[in-house]
């Protein structure tokens, strides 16, 4: 096979700032312009949709161009490997995948980045996506992917044996509704069948609080994290329906994957990208279904990005290899093969995205439940430079007490509350 995983390098994030801060650009050449054989790699995380296939299609385009694509587990490992190897002037790859929770905290180095920008690009996405990717100094830096409006996945045969309704337009009405009303079917569900609702409380917790515009930060930059009474109401509102509704399981935990397989929750919260993750994990069961509802409303969660190291030695290869892959046809592609929401203004408009279906979930219409998802989101949250290091010490804080039991609500809140002021 083509694609390899590789395991990103940890690191202190102190540490690579200062890293950052102290090393400059380097200069890159490329060795293709003399007509030689190229090697670009890929580095993404979780799945982007980017099969073997689809790589195989652009090196059959371009002789001369071998294409290696390093996945990292989570977006966390991603992140530290960035961030370390950026500071260090070497080691990233000639593309870099970057999750939309850290990319504030990358455009502070967009000096580091190839400048993307191109007139035959200028249109090619949802306008908020190109202006997030775009410098101080005028420079896209990025090539947007995906975007993750949120539906609700749930196991049809799980909820048959409890007594509910299985038709996902049954279930959506079932489940219509703010969080109130999610945590009390999830009730009703445990009552009848003994067993969990959800996966775990940091799932629920992050659908709930990207429903918030400032959680975390005043636009100013201002944190607000610990006395922000929106943030300590959904923590203490998720780990108290986790009581009860919760797998305890942490997401992206080797018992995490088995549970999509053996039946350990009954729903999750899901976008787009999500869809592939369960199918690709859970491949023989047949009970996944998705309904075309999210409690509050609407929720997007995720949404990645493609850059362009300058530290890299393939720059112009790279360049269009990027735009190659974020292009609304490739884009459609990872879509059919892993769920990713395209990000591409073209592809709304396609019979395809449209008419799309889903043979793993009980043929669900996922282009059109992604397109309402997507119209019935209503808040982008604010995220600047601190908001992923606040969130993961949030997520750390609902670990301890639902999948770790080693703290009380009260007593892991004052540790997020410590963790904060650190940093």
């Amino acid at each position: 096979m083509r694609s390899r995983r590789t395991t990103a390098s940890a690191a202190v994030a102190g540490a690579a700032a200062i890293a950052l801060i102290a090393t400059g650009c380097s200069t890159a050449t490329d060795p293709g312009a003399e007509g030689g054989e190229i090697t670009l790699t890929v580095a993404t995380f979780n799945d982007f949709g980017y099969t073997d296939e689809l790589f195989a299609q652009y090196e059959a385009e371009n002789p001369g161009i071998t294409i290696v694509h390093n996945r990292a587990a989570t977006s966390n490992e991603a992140r530290d490997n960035f961030f370390t190897k950026l500071g260090a002037g070497s080691g990233l790859a000639d593309i870099e995948a970057v999750e939309v929770d850290w990319f504030a905290e990358m455009m502070q180095y967009s000096d580091k980045l190839a400048d993307l920008s191109d007139p035959a690009v200028a249109d090619r996405w949802v306008d908020w996506k190109t202006a997030a990717a775009t410098d101080a100094d005028g420079r896209l830096v990025a090539y947007g992917t995906d975007i993750g409006p949120q539906a609700v996945c749930y196991r049809a045969d799980l909820f048959e044996a409890a007594g509910l309704p299985t038709d996902r337009e049954e279930v959506a009405a079932l489940l219509e509704g703010d969080w109130d009303r999610y945590f009390e079917v999830g009730q009703q569900y445990v009552d009848a069948s003994g067993a969990a609702w959800f996966d775990a409380a940091g799932a629920i917790y992050q659908g709930m609080i990207n429903q918030v515009e400032y959680a975390y930060e005043e636009a100013d930059g201002t944190v607000i994290a610990t006395e922000n009474p929106e943030v300590k109401r959904i923590y203490t509102e998720v780990l108290t329906a986790s009581e009860t509704l919760s797998a305890h399981l942490g997401q992206w935990s080797d018992d995490w994957f088995a549970g999509l397989s053996n039946g350990a929750f009954a729903t999750m919260l899901c976008p787009g990208w999500m869809l592939g993750v369960i199918s690709g994990n859970a491949p023989d069961v047949t009970g996944w279904d998705v309904a075309n509802v999210f409690p509050g409303g609407g929720g997007n969660w995720g949404g990645s990005y493609l850059t362009v190291p300058a530290q890299g030695q393939n720059i112009e290869e790279a360049k269009k290899l990027a735009a190659w892959l974020t292009a609304p046809e490739q884009q459609m592609s990872a879509f059919a093969a892993a769920g990713t929401f395209p990000s591409q203004v073209d592809a709304y408009e396609s019979t395809e995205l449209q008419e799309a279906t889903n043979e793993y979930f009980n043929n669900a219409p996922v282009g059109q439940i992604l397109i309402e998802r997507s119209q019935a989101i209503e808040v982008a949250p604010f995220k600047s430079v601190k908001y992923f290091p606040i969130n993961d010490a949030l997520q750390r804080a609902l670990t301890r007490v639902d999948v770790d039991g080693t703290d009380t609500i009260d007593s892991s809140w004052e540790l997020f509350v410590a963790d904060v002021n650190a940093l």
